[in-house]
């Protein structure tokens, strides 16, 4: 597998992002070789309640610049990775090295293996979801809750919302993948010049961006996809999860509009919980509104104390 990485100057002088790098390595599935490199944030403190900033699509963990220090500050833990192909982490030139399968076994490693975390409080927005709560389905055990926001886990069984497939088209016919814009355009806040650049910043040119273009045909698009199954299978136990769910999804969303009510009604730990919509934010709503969602995210760690 061929991988591209990230010079380092192309992450100097972030606005709001006084983070350290941390990095572990996972396998590449075509030699056995533990030589791609994940990047991550680790803040606060090592023995606090873990939780897990999951990204989606086409954003890396500078998404959760404003979330993190108020959770560090109500005493979490906060481990935010950047996906394979995505801000920090190296970058598969091949766009066929990306698949869903891969980006999942990938988190998994980086996040059980390496880091062995556990008891889990995983945030999940976009592709975070249908990473994150692929890896409750099949580790349920390592998670102790769930915040759902703007995402969900599709499995082709039932047509794709007109807002995802006009994205999914984009994806794949515009001739410059203009990652900042992108970006910009899902948030309802107006973003700065230097905050789109940040954006930018994993991205010096195309050929940096073949797991932003390939993403979004990963979606399970029919029945038979090729992860549509396992998709299946994880529906499966969620619908047996009884640890507490929360959905923090945003009012204005085209994409995932109304995606909150699958988790309502079929997770049972989604029961009697304060499900919230975010006013006022777009599809990126960690940008729209990060402290307040992370206020509702203490609070909601704070209201259902671990059994």
């Amino acid at each position: 597998m061929k991988l591209l990485r990230t010079p380092d100057e192309r992450f100097r002088d972030l606005p709001d992002f006084p983070f350290a790098p941390h990095y572990t390595d996972v396998t590449d599935p075509d030699n056995g070789s533990k030589s791609v490199r994940i990047h991550f944030l680790d803040e606060g403190p090592t023995d606090g309640p873990i939780v897990l900033l999951l990204h989606g699509e086409p954003s890396w963990c500078f998404l959760y610049r404003s979330m993190i220090p108020p959770l560090v500050a109500a005493g979490f833990r906060c481990v935010a990775p950047d996906l394979v192909g995505f801000g920090r982490s190296d970058k598969p030139t091949d766009r066929n090295d990306h698949t869903y399968a891969r980006q999942v076994e990938w988190l998994r490693e980086a996040l059980f293996d390496n880091l062995d975390l556990r008891d889990v409080n995983l945030f999940a927005q976009d592709w975070g979801g249908l990473l994150g709560l692929r890896l409750v389905g099949e580790h349920p055990d390592r998670f102790a809750r769930i915040i759902v926001a703007n995402t969900g886990m599709g499995t082709g069984d039932k047509p794709a919302q007109e807002g995802f497939l006009a994205w999914q088209k984009f994806s794949q016919e515009t001739p410059v993948f203009e990652v900042g814009k992108i970006v910009a355009g899902g948030c309802t806040t107006p973003l700065t010049a230097s905050i789109v650049d940040a954006y930018d910043a994993p991205f010096p040119d195309e050929t940096f961006k073949e797991a932003a273009r390939m993403m979004p045909t990963l979606v399970p698009g029919s029945p038979n996809d090729p992860a549509s199954q396992a998709n299946r299978d994880a529906w499966a136990v969620l619908a047996t999860f009884d640890r507490p769910l929360l959905t923090l999804f945003s009012d204005r969303d085209p994409v995932t509009t109304g995606g909150e009510r699958a988790f309502q009604f079929k997770v049972p730990g989604a029961a009697g919980q304060p499900h919230t919509t975010i006013e006022g934010a777009g599809h990126f709503l960690q940008e729209d509104a990060g402290p307040v969602i992370a206020r509702h995210v203490i609070d909601f760690v704070a209201s259902t104390p671990s059994t």
